[in-house]
């Protein structure tokens, strides 16, 4: 297929300021699916293909930890300890981890990425109604991360969604809604007790953390995506290196494999065990955490063969909280915060509406001579 070929004339829909009117949205699934497509547009192609110089960096040998959440919050006083041991060092020492035995049922679990695949098989028109005009809409769906500044497109659909402290949902499929407000239900208890453990971890109480961020206030995002089968793999990505706001994210896909987290400067391969989440740690943990717990920078790489789905439930600190290094961290280990206080509110609209580059963002509030 010829890059003149009509298919590629497509309009994206871009996370737009209030004052500026929507495109057409054309969805990366109805490209894929395209009859007869061999090639990606020039639109998604890197000049400079990003597997070039680190496809001999994968890493075979390094084995991603596991933490079993119900030793976290129903094993023994020894037990416990142990978990917010491994707790606190695949913090340290990755910014990754996988959970099992977290008692999420493992048939919710298959039943909302079956109600995302729904979503995404919605026509043009209906999703067009999710569509969203503002990083701050709590509805919206699209193309890429920011179609309105991206250099090069990503083979990806989104529906992102705030759904804590108020829900809102999209009407559409059937049942859609209602599956998703148990399913975030019951996440947002998995995290909130991650970050009890890991409040724990760094020295302070369970409910510092929480109480320092106002985390039962704090924004939980419900983030579908879809990577449909791409013709040429090895020259676009689903999503580039980058790290993620907020505290922890929690991450489920369908099977497929395609997300890479970067370690000791080496991509890893991530191959999720059956019914268990995989976590990462966002920037605002790092901020808290003044520099001890890094967030992971991971990215989605794409295949020819199968659509991957994965949903991400990143939850952060609420919209108006200012996020510093917590204050006993500084005083107990007598450094200098590393980093600025920023509102998250702020923050997330920066980071939502800006090219997605590894750390960039956060290097904003970092404190270059910081100790």
């Amino acid at each position: 297929m010829a890059a003149t070929d009509p298919t590629f004339n497509i309009h994206y829909s871009s996370q737009l300021p209030h004052d500026q009117p929507a495109k057409l949205m054309t969805s990366i699934k109805k490209l894929a699916e395209s009859p007869g497509i061999t090639f990606i547009p020039p639109t998604h192609t890197y000049t400079n293909n990003p597997h070039d110089d680190l496809e001999a960096l994968i890493d075979t040998e390094s084995t991603i930890p596991t933490v079993d959440f119900s030793l976290l919050t129903s094993g023994t006083p020894q037990q416990r300890s142990q978990a917010i041991h491994d707790l606190g060092k695949a913090c340290q020492d990755w910014g990754f981890f996988l959970v099992i035995n977290h008692g999420v049922p493992e048939s919710l679990m298959k039943a909302i990425l079956d109600g995302c695949q729904g979503f995404f098989d919605l026509t043009e028109e209906e999703k067009q109604e999710f569509e969203g005009k503002h990083v701050l809409d709590p509805i919206r769906c699209g193309t890429s991360f920011n179609a309105s500044v991206d250099k090069v497109m990503f083979w990806r659909d989104f529906l992102k969604v705030f759904v804590y402290p108020e829900f809102h949902f999209p009407t559409k499929p059937a049942g859609f809604s209602e599956l998703a407000l148990e399913y975030c239900k019951r996440t947002r208890q998995v995290t909130r007790e991650l970050l009890k453990g890991i409040s724990e971890s760094l020295g302070l109480e369970a409910d510092d953390l929480e109480k320092f961020l106002n985390v039962e206030s704090g924004l939980q995002i419900f983030t579908a995506n879809l990577y449909p089968p791409c013709p040429q793999p090895e020259l676009a990505l689903g999503m580039p290196p980058h790290s993620d706001l907020g505290l922890l994210t929690l991450l489920i896909q369908n099977g497929i494999n395609g997300l890479q987290v970067q370690h000791k400067g080496k991509w890893v391969n991530v191959n999720a065990i059956p019914n268990s989440f995989l976590v990462n740690i966002g920037d605002h943990l790092e901020i808290f955490s003044n520099g001890k717990y890094r967030s992971n920078i991971h990215r989605a790489v794409l295949t020819n063969k199968a659509t991957r789905i994965s949903l991400a439930s990143p939850t952060g600190p609420s919209l108006e909280t200012v996020v510093t290094p917590a204050p006993e961290l500084i005083n107990n280990e007598n450094r200098k915060p590393a980093y600025i206080g920023m509102k998250y509110k702020d923050y997330l609209e920066l980071q939502q509406s800006s090219i997605l580059d590894g750390k960039s963002i956060l290097d904003r509030v970092r404190v270059s001579n910081s100790e």
